[in-house]
This record gives C-alpha cells, structure tokens and sequence, in this order.
C-alpha cells in the first residue's frame, strides 16, 4: 500500500483520522466528499488536505486505520502447535458474524471491491495485503511440519473462501443462523 502523502503523525492529524473513520464505518467511502466530512467531524477541508495531503491521503489513511483493526484481530487469534485449522476458522467466524464488526466490515468489503476496479487508486493493493494477512494467520493454524505443502495452502485458500463467502452474504442479507451453518459445514469438511 502506497505511503502517507501528509505529514507525519501528531495529535491533531490522530484525532481527526479516528473521528473519520468512525464517519466511515458507518457511511462507508462511496461518494466520499471532503467538505460533509470535514463538517461531520469537526474539521475544515483545508486542515485535511494540509494532515492527509490529498483526498487520495485521506482515504488510504483510513484503509491503513481498518488494516490496523483487522491485524489486530489477527495477532488474537490461537496458532502454533496447539492450533487447528477448522478451529481457527470457526473463531475467526465468531468475530466476523458479530453485530459490532458490521460497520468495519462493510467498509472492508467496499474497500476490498475497489481494489478489484482500481488498482491505481487509493485502495491500490488492498485486497492483495488482506488476502496475504488472512492466509499467513490461517497458515499458522497448520503443523509447521506441513504448512508449506501443497495440501496446506489448498487447504488454507478453502477456508479463506469459506469465510469470504459466507462474510458477504451475511452482509447481503443478515442471516446469521444459515451462514453458521453454512461455515460450519465447509470447514468440518476441510481434512485436519
């Protein structure tokens, strides 16, 4: 993912990217527009475009933000010796299909989409880097004797499509209890 434009990190530019990226998991980032969310979050454009750079800044900022929240998830996760690859599956699960991980979420979805039709813009390389994260997470819920087969990472891509799967459904239509089931389903059939 490309560099910050704007300056570095102080606490002006640190309160306002968090003030705008709880502007983002809710409203998301189509159409995003500096004036309204300068207003929202206290701010001018001006003073954005002088912490961010451009709106181009801004916006990769925020991806960087959701990033931070995603590793973070990541690094909770259980692997090593005592890890189970359909195990570390169904928590990752949990955390996904909570209620309080929606807006974050859906932001991760558009985000990841528009990655997909611009690769040059701000979202260059974001979906490449999440794609990256959440195998290395899932390779370290494998014995180490076997992570780098060709089994494993079969089996790795599996279960990432499993969960990417059944994450945008979730989002599309809210059905908790068929995309449980639906997950649970897909990694009891993952061999161990």
């Amino acid at each position: 993912m490309p560099t910050l434009v704007g300056p570095a990190s102080s606490p002006r530019r640190d309160e306002l990217l968090e003030r705008a990226y709880g502007h983002a998991l809710e409203n998301g980032l189509g159409g995003l527009s500096l004036r309204p969310l300068a207003t929202a979050i206290g701010s001018s454009p001006r003073v954005l475009l002088f912490l961010f750079g451009s709106k181009e800044g801004l916006i990769r900022a925020l991806l960087a933000r959701a990033r931070a929240d995603e590793l973070e998830l990541l690094g909770r996760m259980r692997t090593g010796e005592d890890a189970d690859l359909a195990e570390t599956g169904v928590e990752v699960w949990r955390w996904l299909a909570a209620d309080e991980h929606r807006g974050l979420l859906r932001l991760w979805t558009e985000s990841y989409a528009r990655s997909l039709v611009e690769p040059d813009g701000p979202w260059a390389g974001f979906a490449r880097e999440t794609v990256e994260d959440w195998l290395d997470l899932l390779a370290r819920a494998q014995p180490p004797a076997r992570r780098r087969t060709r089994a494993a990472s079969d089996q790795r891509t599996l279960t990432l499509a499993i969960l990417r799967g059944a994450l945008l459904d979730l989002l599309a239509t809210g059905d908790l209890e068929r995309t449980t089931q639906a997950v649970r389903l897909g990694l009891a059939a993952i061999p161990a």
